[in-house]
């Protein structure tokens, strides 16, 4: 059973050379991993890049990155739950090479808690980034582009579990949900003045935003491998190649869909049920005792980034 075959090697492209070309595209969350990986697809077929994220040196280090591809690039810092700070981004951002036509809201914020467990800052630090912050960037471009009167295009990160739950991610799916259910109305809303909104949703891709331990999970030969229907995982520039196609001219009666991009995993059902495992028992906590010693869920949500100029982060 040799499984769904390898994908083209890296830095071929489907789509004609310069499709993008005079296109800027902006990436939030486009500093590392599969963010970063989508970018490079676009920068690949002529667009003009903004990158933008919380982390100056990660940033720093992308820009330099993408801009070996032959196209322009620049970066911001930006805390996307600021609307203050999405405003400026998008005002640095037009001053530097036009309106952006593209944007990909790839940002998000996770990490695994049992819901009894879960603190107000806990709940707030993953839906104000995922949700709130993927509104505000597309209110944003949207706002512009309506008062621009020009097409666009919008393609949002989702998440399988949008769908299907996500027992021990309880805030992130509730916000992969939402992100899901804006994509859809936004769709309709924003369709009679040529703009797309379409959501793209990644499988198991390794990249290097992963610990090593994750990473060496996710190794195509690895133990998850012989996991997923497709007997592989995905690599970053599958993502890519999707995102390319669903803001080009040849998917442009796309619309209000979601693209899910994993070997079809997130569909997979066994013959007989496994074995319920609590959650509080995968991630090897005691029962819960009513929260009278159950350990404080941190808000694992850093400060807002300082407000620093577009273009290159700060040395």
């Amino acid at each position: 059973m040799p499984g769904l075959p390898p994908p083209p090697p890296l830095g071929a492209t489907a789509l004609p050379p310069g499709t993008y070309d005079g296109t800027v595209v902006l990436v939030t969350g486009g500093g590392t991993g599969l963010g970063k990986a989508v970018a490079a697809e676009f920068a690949r077929l002529g667009a003009d890049l903004v990158i933008a994220s919380r982390n100056e040196d990660r940033l720093r280090a992308a820009r330099d990155e993408l801009a070996a591809l032959g196209g322009r690039v620049t970066a911001a810092v930006c805390d996307i739950r600021d609307a203050d700070r999405v405003a400026e981004v998008f005002d640095a951002a037009r001053e530097a090479y036009g309106l952006p036509g593209v944007l990909v809201n790839n940002a998000a914020a996770n990490f695994p808690v049992p819901a009894e467990d879960m603190s107000p800052g806990a709940w707030r630090a993953v839906v104000d980034t995922t949700l709130t912050g993927t509104f505000l960037m597309t209110r944003e471009f949207g706002r512009r582009h309506l008062a621009a009167g020009v097409p666009g295009s919008v393609i949002d990160i989702g998440a399988s579990y949008a769908w299907t739950g996500g027992p021990g991610f309880a805030h992130g799916a509730a916000a992969k949900a939402g992100v899901k259910s804006l994509v859809e109305t936004l769709a309709v809303e924003w369709g009679p003045y040529g703009i797309q909104v379409n959501g793209l949703v990644p499988g198991l891709m390794p990249h290097d935003d992963m610990t090593a331990d994750i990473r060496g999970n996710l190794d195509p030969a690895g133990p998850l491998a012989a996991r997923q229907p497709a007997l592989r995982v995905g690599l970053p520039r599958e993502l890519g190649w999707a995102a390319t196609f669903l803001a080009s001219p040849y998917a442009r009666f796309i619309t209000g869909h979601t693209l899910v991009v994993d070997g079809a995993n997130w569909q997979r059902r066994g013959l007989v049920g496994a074995p319920v495992v609590t959650v509080r028992e995968q991630m090897g906590r005691a029962a819960f005792d009513g929260g009278a010693t159950s350990p404080r869920t941190p808000r694992a949500d850093p400060p807002p980034s300082p407000r620093t100029p577009l273009g290159s982060p700060p040395t």
